[in-house]
Formats: structure tokens, sequence, C-alpha cells
């Protein structure tokens, strides 16, 4: 017989929430973990439900305009990096 409990759920939102955002340290904090240690379990998790393949193209866009700037993180591009003036957004595909 399989048991499924409330500990079940948090696995599965937390895998979930790993395999859509890739990022561990916003997991970590949704779990409220102290240690990234224990939070590490779920990427190996993610692996082993969605496979190793990863699915990490991004639509990329510069700017150094600070209303593009506003423009691009409200539609859910994420910050990357600063060169030159210039500032480097990503989107996940």
């Amino acid at each position: 017989m399989v048991r499924i409990s409330f500990q079940t759920f948090r696995h599965w939102k937390a895998t979930s929430l790993y395999h859509q955002t890739k990022s561990i340290l916003l997991v970590k904090e949704f779990l409220g973990h102290a240690s990234l240690g224990n939070t590490l379990l779920y990427i190996q998790m993610e692996h082993a439900l969605f496979g190793a393949e990863s699915d990490d193209e991004f639509i990329v866009s510069a700017t150094s305009d600070k209303e593009e700037t506003k423009k691009l993180l409200s539609v859910g591009f994420e910050y990357v990096c600063k060169k030159d003036d210039i500032l480097y957004f990503r989107k996940r595909k």
C-alpha cells in the first residue's frame, strides 16, 4: 500500500517548483530550509521524474533604458548581468 502524507505534497511542490524555475535557492527559501544541502535532494528528484534532459532555452534581451527594464521584468524576464552599462535579461522559452 502506498501512503501519501502532507510531506508527500510538500516534496512534490518543491520538485515542481525547481523544475519550473531551476532555482534551488528559491526552493530553499520556499521550504524554509536552513541548509542548502537539505534542498539539493530536489534536483535529484527533478532529474528522476522529468529526465536529465534540460530545456534551458531562453529568449534574451538587452537594454540600458530604465522603462524598458521595467517592461522586461513585468513580463517575466530575469536579470542576468550588466556589461558596459547594458543590462542583460533572459526568459525561458
